[in-house]
């Protein structure tokens, strides 16, 4: 072999393993199947094909096309994107026969032509993409993990260029196979995500119906996680009338973390309506149950207890036990975080003395309570962060107690890496 011909086969060869890693690295960036498709089309498209397109077969069995990337056009369109016919039971077309469950196709548009033997519905939509594309030879390889067909890569070029080969198909097979590992591993991280988050839904309570008071919950998983967490919040009617709100938060992000959140809850539950005791002898003896059952485990917390006097007006009697303060905002849009009752976290030392504080509230004002990640961002002072809450809040006052909370996380915690519960407690404005 001459010195050219070795050059060029080093050259190729270099291409190839370039064209390997950079489909590597477009896969790594994303944890969603579809982005990383149309990254990885990207890369495909023109280095090794004139334009591409990638199906996935979702749960039901339906096909759908996912990305169409044209190298002429360096963009993905999406006007081609959509559900495709059902995979027949007779499958006669390429893509049709991949989706079976066959090993790669190479082909020319003309065999394309020709392929089907028996109708075939799903090799129709391919002939008029390629109809509308143009093209000369393709592959087909089929998205195959964990021994079952996710979908297919379709790879075809344009006259003017070599057509592809057995070599080409070798390439793309393996890179089909990388690619489904990332489709397969995305869906069983959007899938883990799905039941962790059901699960953490499942742990939190219904809220009591009280005439004159509005109530609303909120409960956000992190966006950037599938893990369970330990967020939760508590509302209900104590036996002499008083109505609890309480909002926690156990460290750690796993299903320990979710179940020591519901053991605490109940805890909590049982001691507040036995004991009804001030708020800091009810986290007293919640921390003292805390280090017995729990003793390497931490967790922060506000217990507060809604109060009101005959004929007089609502008072708010709250302890926290190392916990972001709850906010008052009043019906003007005035707004005041409840930082008189700090105290450790329970978890690490039961005895320390705690303390409470009482305020009246005035009618018609919202006391919120919610947990870190709502306010914490990384990089940024943690008063800069209560300051937003507090601008966001006093700006939603005049909306609806829903409205209010939903416009809270979307404004606050669209890219919060941490759950959030939110807690908010709106007084009749007379």
């Amino acid at each position: 072999m001459d010195d050219d011909k070795v050059d060029a086969a080093l050259q190729a060869a270099l291409d190839r393993l370039t064209l390997l890693n950079q489909s590597a690295l477009a896969l790594s960036g994303t944890l969603d199947a579809v982005e990383g498709l149309t990254r990885v089309s990207r890369v495909l498209v023109p280095a090794l094909a004139d334009w591409c397109a990638a199906d996935l077969v979702d749960a039901n069995g339906r096909v759908e096309r996912v990305c169409v990337t044209h190298g002429e056009t360096a963009m993905t369109l999406t006007g081609m994107t959509g559900f495709l016919p059902p995979v027949p039971e007779a499958a006669s077309g390429p893509l049709s026969r991949v989706l079976r469950g066959a090993g790669p196709q190479l082909l020319s548009v003309d065999q394309l032509r020709t392929a089907a033997q028996a109708p075939d519905p799903l090799h129709a939509a391919s002939l008029e993409l390629v109809a509308r594309l143009g093209g000369e030879s393709m592959i087909v390889a089929p998205l195959r993990a964990r021994r079952r067909v996710l979908g297919a890569l379709t790879l075809v070029r344009k006259s003017g260029r070599p057509a592809m080969d057995e070599e080409d198909m070798a390439l793309v097979e393996g890179l089909a196979h990388r690619v489904a590992l990332a489709v397969d591993n995305a869906r069983l991280l959007a899938e883990t995500q799905d039941i962790a988050e059901r699960l953490q839904r499942s742990l939190l309570p219904d809220l009591p119906q009280i005439d004159g008071l509005r109530i609303a919950t909120r409960y956000a998983p992190a966006a950037a996680t599938a893990e369970v967490g330990g967020d939760w919040y508590d509302s209900f009617l104590l036996p002499q009338g008083d109505i609890t709100l309480i909002i926690g938060d156990v460290t750690g992000h796993d299903l320990h973390a979710a179940v020591a959140m519901s053991q605490l809850r109940n805890m909590l539950r049982g001691i507040a309506c036995d004991r009804q005791e001030p708020p800091e002898q009810i986290l007293r003896r919640l921390d003292i149950a805390v280090d017995a059952l729990y003793p390497h485990r931490t967790a922060t917390c506000v217990y507060a207890l809604l109060k009101r006097d005959e004929g007089g007006p609502h008072q708010l009697a709250w302890a926290s036990a190392g916990h972001p303060p709850p906010l008052l905002i009043t019906a003007d849009g005035d707004t005041r975080y409840l930082n008189d009752a700090e105290g450790m976290m329970l978890g690490v030392e039961p005895h320390a003395k705690r303390t409470s504080a009482s305020t009246p509230l005035p009618t018609g004002s919202t006391i919120l309570l919610y947990t870190d990640g709502l306010i914490e961002r990384r990089g940024e002072s943690l008063d800069h962060s209560m300051t937003r809450l507090r601008q966001h809040a006093a700006a939603l006052i005049s909306e609806d107690l829903d409205v209010m909370c939903d416009e809270l996380l979307t404004g606050l915690a669209a890219h919060s890496t941490d759950d959030i519960a939110l807690l908010a407690l709106r007084l009749p404005a007379q």
